[in-house]
């Protein structure tokens, strides 16, 4: 079900476009109804909140810093 302000907007500036930018809009409109979702929402994460020791932190955070923050210009 769609807010009617919102489809009343969606209309609006749909009329305002040339025909292909329309045609272009119903093809994303499209897609997005039948795209499917990936991933998983946030919340099913919470219970992993705090399982990594703090020490395993301290070491990826350093490991970060020396490995990830520096630009080796002879690279290329």
């Amino acid at each position: 079900m769609m807010n009617t302000t919102v489809e009343k907007d969606i209309h609006e500036q749909l009329t305002q476009l040339p025909l292909e930018r329309q045609r272009q809009v119903l093809e994303f409109a499209r897609a997005l109804a039948i795209a499917k979702v990936h991933g998983v929402p946030g919340q099913d994460l919470l219970h992993f909140a705090g399982t990594i020791d703090r020490e395993d932190l301290t070491d990826i955070e350093q490991a970060i810093k020396e490995g990830c923050e520096k630009v080796n210009l002879d690279e290329w």
